[in-house]
């Protein structure tokens, strides 16, 4: 007779053997590159047996849950080659993988249908990257490769119109944009009033804009978030490489410390026309310079330490009676760890400084201004499983904001110290975000931030009746200063108001088949800090105020749709996005209103709302020996700051008006094209519609003066913008074994010499004694040559 316990035994021992076929095991590691041992990111790691894949993050870290047993592994990159090889799985294991820069002839066609289908099928939409490569062949103005100038060839991003400093996305202002060099926050991006950008292209790894669809570990500004990494340096062998211009040269060198352990960066940039002036009568000066610094130690496989720094100043000077100097100060210390093979984490102290001041010989006295912040941050990533991976932290900054000070520079001088009052604020935040795909043809990225602002005491806060610091004259029909009824004072480190928002983000992804798929995000966010300014291009002079009393948070909502289409094996790609988004407490300014060392700003400012909607579109071509965009935006951006009660009319009266950005549309054609191995040909042709602005429509006579009338606010428009440029690079040794590398850049800017409006002023001609209208244009044709080379 059978014991009744076999059957039993024999089903167990089945279920365990089961069991054991099913057990996976993590794979994880890093993804450098092969010549320097520098890590990527947004490589594309894939196992096509098992249909899945992963990416790695911003420091080059991958981790994946697999099944035992062996795979077929395939690791892709952009300028490349990509490994395929064949991966026995029985433990957890790490694993390293180097990829050598693919060659200038070299096609890789290798595994192009998976990458499609990971990037088609990825939550991720409203992101914009560009090589560094590629910024480099585009055509500039002086031959300066320049980060910031190159995004505004993309779909939805603008600026004020030349020589302009920031950038507008999505029809946001330029203070809402959160700028971040290594993870610290960079206040002003931009070198001499905006001709050239602070980021000097050799120091750069890598760089993201992201318009939409924010994931939830950024937050603080309204509008984008402009992520950029610096190189961790060379730990293989010493390298350096830079450039000399026509006024302005950069070197870079790099090395390792301890071979393939660490290594060190130091980079630097100045400019040098100021020089030639000093040849001629002319006693005026304007240059900046800029520092760039890292230090990265790998101290094993799960924990590194890396420290980086950037120092950068502009100074301009008018004979030598008046000075003005301004710049961004950041230093990050990082410390990369790995935590059960799965979960690697990022912690973070982070201090920024910019700082802007004047020197007025003439009067006798210094001005000084600026603003600090010192910001914690501990990040994790939580690679679950193929399908699921978590993003969680946490982040604290502190705020001090100095709207200025004057001291005087002589003993004679009779000026006395003064100081506006200075501010204090602490942000914290918390975040959590979860990536799931949830079947073969859908995935979502769902996240939630919670963000706390305190505005901390300060000395003398204006009390005002009924606490408004804005009152409307009814008799004039004008807004005016109110008159404060008492003051408080209280310690810094007490609270004065607080804010505390959700912030949920999200972005669903559906693939219609390998080559497209459409895409939905959604995204809230908080700003509590303020740039005070009434120009459409932030100035040095500009300063930065904290939410508190009557001042509240921006509040931004925004949804997006797009359609992502991939042509002939990833060739030709297509984007087309639309989107909506609309702003709580956009600030606006009574007519007359002076913010030049106002100690009382809320006395001339208005909440307001604001709007933007528009249609982007992205066509390119991404491989082959001719590359390029076409980049077109339609759009619309406006604002409305309507009455507080029913008697006063607001701004414009209480009207939706064009922003001082607001461009209908925007179009960018990119191209370059190679020859020869030593030949590159770039172009740019950029047609926009003129700015906003505000035509006097009339005049009448008051008492012997002439008193212009005008038309609503922004309704008319300058000229339309337009110029073409060109440029091409010369290769002399374009081999790759060559241990000393150069190349010149020549280019042309603005080729038919167009003369783009900055503004139009009105006047009355002296000879016939009639109005009219002056255009102020900036630059016509520019030529340029820069000589760059590498050993």
């Amino acid at each position: 007779m059978k014991s009744p316990k076999l059957p039993f035994l024999a089903a167990f021992l089945l279920f365990c053997t089961f069991l054991q076929a099913q057990e996976t095991y993590v794979l994880n590691g890093t993804i450098r590159d092969a010549s320097n041992n520098e890590t990527l990111s947004g490589v594309n790691i894939l196992f096509p047996d098992l249909q899945t894949g992963t990416v790695s993050n911003e420091y080059g870290f991958y981790s994946i849950k697999l099944p035992e047993g062996e795979h077929q592994m395939l690791i892709s990159y952009l300028g490349y080659k990509s490994i395929s090889t064949r991966l026995e799985l029985s433990s957890n294991s790490t694993r390293i993988f180097d990829l050598e820069t693919a060659s200038e002839n070299l096609a890789e066609v290798v595994i192009t249908e998976d990458i499609e289908r990971l990037n088609i099928s990825k939550p991720e939409m409203s992101v914009n990257k560009l090589e560094i490569s590629t910024i480099q062949k585009l055509p500039v103005i002086f031959g300066e490769v320049d980060v910031i100038k190159s995004l505004l060839l993309l779909p939805g991003v603008s600026n004020a119109g030349e020589a302009s400093s920031g950038f507008n996305v999505r029809g946001g202002a330029a203070d809402q944009n959160l700028i971040l060099l290594d993870e610290a926050t960079i206040y002003n991006a931009s070198h001499l009033f905006g001709l050239f950008s602070v980021f000097n292209p050799d120091a750069i790894k890598n760089l993201k804009l992201y318009k939409g669809g924010i994931p939830a570990k950024y937050g603080g500004r309204v509008s984008s978030v402009l992520d950029i990494y610096q190189k961790d340096g060379n730990s293989k062998k010493f390298e350096a490489n830079g450039g000399i211009g026509l006024i302005s040269s950069r070197l870079l060198m790099e090395g390792p410390i301890i071979k393939n352990k660490s290594s060190f960066l130091v980079g630097g940039r100045s400019s040098y026309a100021h020089l030639f002036l000093k040849l001629t009568d002319n006693e005026n000066s304007a240059y900046f310079y800029d520092l760039n610094t890292k230090i990265s130690h790998r101290i094993n496989d799960r924990n590194s330490l890396l420290f980086s720094g950037y120092f950068g100043r502009d100074v301009f000077n008018i004979s030598e009676s008046f000075q003005n100097t301004y710049g961004n100060s950041v230093f990050n210390l990082r410390w990369n760890h790995v935590f059960q093979k799965n979960i690697f984490s990022n912690l973070s102290v982070i201090y920024s400084d910019y700082y802007y001041g004047l020197t007025l010989d003439f009067v006798g006295f210094n001005w000084n201004s600026g603003i600090k912040n010192l910001n914690f941050k501990y990040d994790f990533d939580h690679f679950v499983n193929q399908n699921t991976n978590f993003n969680y932290g946490i982040q604290a900054t502190y705020f001090a904001f100095n709207p200025g000070e004057i001291e005087p520079n002589s003993e004679t001088s009779g000026i006395s110290v003064s100081q506006l009052t200075k501010k204090y604020a602490l942000e914290n935040a918390a975040y959590i975000s979860l990536e799931q795909t949830l079947t073969e043809n859908f995935s979502a990225e769902v996240g939630l931030r919670y963000s706390i602002f305190l505005r901390l005491g300060q000395e003398e806060l204006n009390l005002y009746e009924g606490g408004e610091a804005v009152k409307y004259n009814e008799r004039f029909g004008i807004y005016e200063k109110a008159d404060p009824i008492g003051t408080k004072t209280l310690d810094n480190r007490k609270i004065e108001k607080s804010f505390g928002n959700l912030e949920p983000r999200l972005a669903l992804a559906y693939t219609i088949n390998e080559d497209e798929s459409v895409k939905l995000s959604y995204n809230r966010m908080s700003q509590y800090l303020h740039l005070i300014t009434n120009t459409s291009s932030p100035t040095p002079l500009d300063v930065w105020a904290p939410s508190g009393k009557y001042l509240e948070p921006q509040l931004l909502d925004q949804v997006a749709a797009g359609y992502f289409r991939n042509f002939l094996a990833q060739e030709y790609s297509l984007e087309v996005e639309t989107f909506y988004k609309k702003l709580q407490n956009r600030l606006d300014y009574i007519d007359g209103a002076n913010l030049i060392a106002n100690n009382a700003i809320e006395q001339v400012i208005l909440p307001g709302k604001a709007r933007a909607y528009g249609l982007e579109v992205l066509f390119r071509k991404n491989r082959g020996r001719f590359t390029g965009w076409f980049a077109y935006t339609l759009s619309n951006s406006e604002q409305k700051t309507p009455g507080r009660t029913a008697a006063e009319p607001g701004i414009n009266n209480s009207n939706w008006y064009p922003t001082a950005y607001d461009k209908t549309h925007d179009l960018s054609i990119t191209a370059t094209y190679e020859w020869r191995q030593k030949w590159d040909f770039s172009a740019n042709f950029i047609y926009q519609t003129g700015l906003p602005t505000t035509y006097p429509t009339g005049q009448y006579r008051f008492e012997n003066l002439t008193v212009p009338v005008y038309a609503p606010r922004n309704s008319n428009n300058l000229p339309d913008y337009h110029r073409l440029d060109i440029s091409a690079t010369y290769r002399p040794n374009s081999k790759a074994d060559k241990k000393y590398e150069s190349s010149w850049n020549f280019g042309f800017y603005n080729v038919y010499a167009r003369k783009n409006a900055v503004s139009l002023s009105f006047r009355k001609n002296e000879d016939s004694m009639r109005n009219e209208a002056v255009r102020l244009s900036i630059f016509g044709i520019v030529p340029s040559i820069t000589y760059n080379f590498k050993f």
